[in-house]
């Protein structure tokens, strides 16, 4: 079969010697040269037919490697379908397409009760180097996958193209960001949050999530994942590049906070318990994330450090699983013993921040930093899930921001479904308060839906007006590519026309400059009004259906 990795900006010739724009793999073994070959088979019965459905990913790279991903699965809405066993699976890394050039092989066991997942945390790879990779399961091997190191962590290093991402809600639309995606130029992805959506499944919807409920169990949980991760477009995206991943509120449970769901009501803390650390096992099964991650009882570790040379930290918060609950007032808001992150993970961000001896501090963070009134005039109304209902630290963490000792913050966010380009201040309605940092909030992958342009500005325009902090906004879909030197950092917003069709075109429609140096941001460039009316006119009609309260 044709692997739906396109790898688009080259030719890659597949085993058979012909020149294609894909890479060509099946239910066989390939040796190095490309030929095929026989593997005995695993002990046991012999396994299922299609064990790679669910593709490849690699993930979290380092100067001397990355994780390498996959998951037997060849029913992968039905628990995966895979004998209770565990399965010798081997994997190889190249560096070319053909494996002509192999540069490290071993053998890894996928067991039954981490879902046969596997995760290779391959070493001794050159720094900043693309590599290919694959693994082998019985007489299967996987599509074959593309990843790239991080360059050595003290070398001069004068570019970083990445782009970040959120929020792809399955049943809001098709996946024609991740085609586009997966065509860009980068180093690697970084993923934001709600990965899955645990909503029930709306025969209104785009397309339909599986099962007949919201997800509770491990099975319920394996299978969503299981779904989201059939999509080809998802698959090709994820085997392009290395991802940095960590979750935000759907890949449990819409607003949850610690050991507290949306709906207290009518979750108890022992089913809530017991649906966390269901879906925490999930995602750890099937995300490209080292051991380190592996959850322990309640807990995941998500909140880790990553290098890119001397250009740039990346900073991965968690600002779920520690957080305080959400206060339900302005005043509540202002309770200094509020916490997003947790009194060990702000002490880990400020230690690492202060000393990362990086140009660029980039954080990736899922819920927005930046104030944001959600109605015009002088009453106040907040989302207070978001910074905006913990004060006192995102006060605190923007005035050492804004101390010297940290070079050139940056916040990278999810969640909104929107994009919003930020000035970041200690105090946000103090117009004499210090620009201290920038952030960028990416809109969604597919959340939402295709949007209503139109009424978002009719909406937020005026609150914009009384905002002087917003450099810019919009509720079309996409993700954003990041282009960083030691002199700037430029984003680009890549927006797609529709979500509701399979095949959609992609357009820059917005570039911001942050420069090293000088807190904030500025818009480069964007559309003039008559472009923007243009592709307002171009999306389609499509289904209606219920939406979660992030959504615009």
């Amino acid at each position: 079969m044709t692997s739906p990795y396109p790898f688009s900006r080259r030719r890659f010739v597949s085993a058979a010697g012909a020149a294609t724009a894909g890479l060509v793999v099946g239910p066989m073994l390939l040796t190095p040269d490309g030929a095929a070959a026989h593997i005995p088979s695993t002990a046991g019965a012999p396994l299922p037919a299609n064990l790679f459905t669910l593709g490849v990913a690699s993930g979290d790279p380092l100067p001397d490697g990355v994780v390498l991903w996959t998951r037997l699965a060849p029913q992968p809405l039905a628990g995966g379908g895979m004998p209770d066993r565990p399965v010798r699976v081997r994997w190889e890394v190249a560096e070319d397409s053909r494996f002509r050039r192999i540069r490290h092989r071993g053998a890894a066991t996928a067991h039954p009760d981490l879902g046969h997942s596997v995760h290779v945390e391959v070493a001794g790879l050159d720094p900043d180097r693309e590599y290919f990779y694959r693994f082998r399961a019985g007489q299967e091997i996987s599509p074959v996958g593309r990843t790239r190191t991080a360059p050595a962590d003290h070398a001069h290093t004068r570019h970083l193209r990445f782009a970040f991402a959120s929020c792809q809600d399955f049943q809001a639309g098709a996946y024609t960001a991740h085609r586009h995606l997966a065509g860009e130029d980068l180093a690697f992805v970084a993923f934001l949050g709600d990965y899955i959506y645990e909503n029930r499944p709306n025969t209104a919807a785009y397309r339909v999530h599986e099962g007949t409920d919201e997800p509770y169990s491990l099975v319920d949980y394996r299978n969503r994942h299981a779904q989201y991760k059939t999509d080809p477009d998802l698959q090709a995206s994820h085997a392009a590049f290395p991802w940095i991943v960590t979750f935000d509120d759907h890949e449990l449970d819409n607003n949850w906070a610690d050991e507290i769901p949306q709906d207290p009501a009518q979750q108890t803390p022992e089913a809530f318990r017991a649906r966390r650390k269901a879906a925490f096992q999930a995602y750890y099964e099937n995300m490209p994330l080292r051991r380190s991650a592996l959850p322990r009882g309640l807990d995941i570790r998500l909140y880790r450090r990553l290098r890119f040379g001397d250009l740039a930290s990346v900073h991965v918060l968690d600002t779920r699983q520690y957080r305080s609950d959400q206060p339900a007032t302005l005043a509540e808001a202002m309770n200094p013993e509020l916490s997003m992150t947790g009194p060990e993970q702000e002490h880990w961000l400020v230690q690492g921040l202060r000393s990362s001896g990086s140009r660029w501090n980039l954080l990736a963070n899922q819920v927005m930093w930046a104030s944001n009134d959600r109605q015009a005039g002088p009453e106040r109304t907040y989302d207070l899930d978001n910074w905006d209902g913990y004060r006192v630290q995102r006060r605190r963490l923007l005035e050492f921001f804004g101390s010297g000792q940290v070079d050139n913050p940056v916040v990278l966010t999810g969640d909104r479904h929107c994009t919003w380009v930020c000035d970041l201040r200690p105090d946000f309605d103090d117009p004499a308060s210090p620009v201290v940092a920038a952030e960028i909030t990416g809109t969604s992958i597919t959340s939402g839906g295709n949007p209503d342009t139109a009424g978002f500005h009719r909406t937020y325009d005026p609150i914009m007006a009384e905002s002087p902090h917003w450099k810019y906004i919009d509720n079309q879909r996409g993700y954003v590519v990041c282009d960083v030197t030691p002199e700037r950092m430029l984003s680009s917003l890549r927006l797609v026309d529709t979500v509701w069709a399979p095949t959609a075109t992609v357009r820059t429609a917005a570039e911001f400059v942050v420069l090293a140096g000088a807190p904030g941001v500025s818009v480069a460039s964007q559309e003039s009004p008559a472009v923007t009316a243009a592709t307002r006119a171009r999306i389609a009609t499509g289904p209606t259906y219920p939406v979660d309260n992030d959504q615009m």
